[in-house]
């Protein structure tokens, strides 16, 4: 096994927190179509979940990577 390679332990803590971050993504793009559609919007509030969304987005291709990454031929 070289340093590149994952052990299984690291695989299930990586798998878990990407099922994690997903969710958190998911429930994020929810509450800000839901502030979204109000008639008084939260301009700042709307920018700091999409901030956060973005953030969560960049940590789930970096796990997603870790656990498939593209080795070349």
């Amino acid at each position: 096994m070289t340093d590149d390679m994952l052990t299984e332990a690291q695989r299930q803590l990586y798998a878990s927190r990407l099922v994690e971050l997903n969710i958190e993504h998911r429930d994020l793009d929810d509450v800000i179509r839901r502030l979204e559609a109000e008639p008084l919007l939260d301009q700042l509030q709307i920018r700091r979940l999409k901030k956060r969304k973005l953030l969560l987005k960049d940590q789930i291709a970096w796990i997603e990577r870790q656990l498939d990454p593209d080795i070349p031929a």
